[in-house]
């Protein structure tokens, strides 16, 4: 069995408010020194098998398909060790 992580965020010139609105309440918070927040989604997909390459392949095409909006969104696939 393996586990391979789908990381989705919004492409960099889209604006992200939710993260903007993270930015801003962290120092209510007492949190410092953070310049900026960009926040994401990220899916653990776990395979019957092996995560070869078209196992990897298919992981892909989910989250070309359902994962992610690719109009405004950017998706990273890796396995996890």
């Amino acid at each position: 069995m393996a586990r391979v992580i789908v990381d989705v965020m919004l492409k960099p010139e889209i604006l992200d408010a939710q993260g903007q609105a993270i930015a801003r309440a962290l120092p209510r918070l007492g949190f410092s020194g953070v310049s900026a927040v960009r926040q994401g989604k990220r899916f653990e997909v776990e395979l019957e098998g092996p995560a070869d390459e078209a196992a990897l392949a298919e992981v892909r095409k989910m989250a070309e398909t359902l994962l992610a909006n690719t109009v405004i969104e950017d998706y990273a696939v890796s396995v996890e060790p």
